[in-house]
């Protein structure tokens, strides 16, 4: 009879590590030779090591933003930029070297490839490791790959989106992702293509003081439709660690993407992203943003309405269950076109001291008449010791637009708990069914094994709170 192996909770959050194993790992702290020699290690084209020291220069240069949670303790000269694991990129977990695959089974990777999945990559420090698509959409045209690999296997494509949403001098951590990225996805889907079930990558930091910094690149042509989901994991160290990842999406007209991410980063991980798509005519994106773990979160998904009849929605998740943990998100939409609209929805949860941020922006330049647009924010407090903010703006220059935003505050009922204590669930259960209840409307919008992953991760955060 095989053994069965029950993860304890602290492998459910992914707080494990194994010992070091890499082909190579730069020394700490960011130069020039460093940038030389990931392009050299990855044999890029002259123009690519071209773009990475622009961005070295406007990284070293550019001063670190003033606003939002004070960024002082993040040491850019301790972390290690570069560690590429042993072993090559596999197709087969089989061939997957044993410390490496035994991390992603811990963490129930390969299963969720098997049973919910189009394709997956899985990237561990800075290589992905893994990457697979399903024979019936590479029959489709449908190209998935590494970020790597497609520089390589389409360079024209590659060249002409790269860096054209968020360009490298587009903030501090945009530079940086610029100069020294590594892995990522690049999807490409025909026109007319419908993947029906969703792409995942899954980004693991194992090692201490460790830069992760994949790039991704979704192009989906017209008429196309396309799901993908992001997971990402690390230990606990005591000091700490960065993952600066920058997004770029291109829906064309009539396309529709949806792009989900599960963050369960450990709270010694600085997560400072990117991410911005542009809708063309009739198109939809949509960002299903789940942000649950590390110390630091700065994330406001982007879209760019670029003509008439594109949508988009951001909908965000963050919950900050500690006294050192920052969650300062929520997204940016901006109407380029008339007849364009869109929708932010924000819910966040704070407990055991810690603090929730919504930061947002929505512009209607002049003349994009029959804008609509909707932000709502709902914050959860559980205790005194939290804290809650909203940082909402509003650029609106046409008044032929329908434009509006709710905000607000609320703490767990006492009257919610005695009615739930009265019908035989304890103080711990009545809490987490009263936030399950909180977030539903969001959880809902997942695909149904997602939705249950959020659900646990969000039990094993409230474990402890008390109001």
């Amino acid at each position: 009879m095989t053994e069965q192996h029950i993860p304890h909770s602290s492998e459910q959050r992914g707080d494990f590590f194994v010992p070091e194993a890499f082909s190579y790992k730069s020394e700490r702290g960011l130069t020039e030779e460093i940038v030389r020699t990931i392009s050299a290690q990855k044999q890029e084209p002259a123009w690519m090591l071209e773009l990475r020291l622009k961005a070295l220069q406007e990284f070293l240069e550019r001063p670190m933003q003033s606003w939002g949670p004070d960024l002082s303790a993040l040491n850019i000269d301790d972390i290690y930029y570069y560690l590429k694991p042993v072993g090559k990129q596999e197709r087969t977990w089989d061939d997957v070297p044993n410390d490496i695959k035994n991390t992603f089974d811990r963490l129930g990777v390969p299963q969720a490839e098997r049973e919910h999945l189009a394709g997956l990559g899985a990237q561990y420090e800075s290589e992905v490791v893994y990457h697979n698509l399903k024979q019936e959409w590479v029959d489709q045209g449908v190209v998935f790959l590494d970020t790597d690999s497609g520089l390589k296997q389409y360079p024209d494509l590659f060249k002409e989106y790269f860096g054209k949403i968020i360009p490298f001098n587009d903030n501090k951590f945009a530079a940086l992702n610029t100069a020294v990225w590594s892995g990522g996805s690049f999807i490409y889907v025909p026109k007319g293509v419908h993947i029906t079930v969703p792409l995942q990558a899954y980004f693991r930091i194992n090692a201490e003081k460790m830069g992760q910094f994949e790039r991704t690149l979704i192009i989906a042509d017209e008429g196309a439709i396309v799901s993908y989901v992001e997971g990402c994991t690390a230990p606990t160290y005591v000091t700490s660690s960065l993952h600066s990842a920058v997004v770029e999406i291109i829906a064309r007209p009539g396309a529709r993407v949806r792009y989900y991410t599960i963050q369960n980063w450990s709270k010694n991980v600085f997560n400072l992203v990117t991410k911005r798509a542009y809708a063309y005519k009739d198109s939809m994106v949509e960002w299903i943003d789940c942000n649950l773990g590390s110390g630091i979160t700065m994330k406001y998904p982007a879209v760019i309405l670029k003509e008439e009849g594109a949508r988009a929605e951001i909908l965000s998740i963050a919950m900050a269950n500690s006294p050192h943990q920052i969650q300062d998100s929520g997204g940016k939409i901006s109407h380029e076109a008339p007849n364009t609209s869109s929708r932010i929805i924000s819910k966040s949860i704070s407990t055991k001291g810690g603090r929730c941020s919504y930061r947002g922006a929505v512009k209607v330049p002049a003349g994009m008449i029959n804008c609509k647009s909707f932000v709502q924010c709902d914050a959860l407090i559980l205790d005194s010791a939290s804290r809650t903010d909203t940082y909402p703006y509003i650029e609106i220059s046409e008044p032929e637009v329908d434009i509006g935003h709710e905000a607000s505050v609320s703490k767990i009922s006492e009257d919610q708990l005695f009615y739930l204590m009265s019908r035989g669930l304890d103080d711990a259960a009545s809490r987490n069914l009263i936030v399950n209840g909180f977030i539903e409307p969001l959880v809902k919008t997942l695909p149904m094994e997602f939705a249950v992953e959020m659900n646990r991760l969000i039990e094993l955060e409230m474990e402890g709170s008390v109001g």
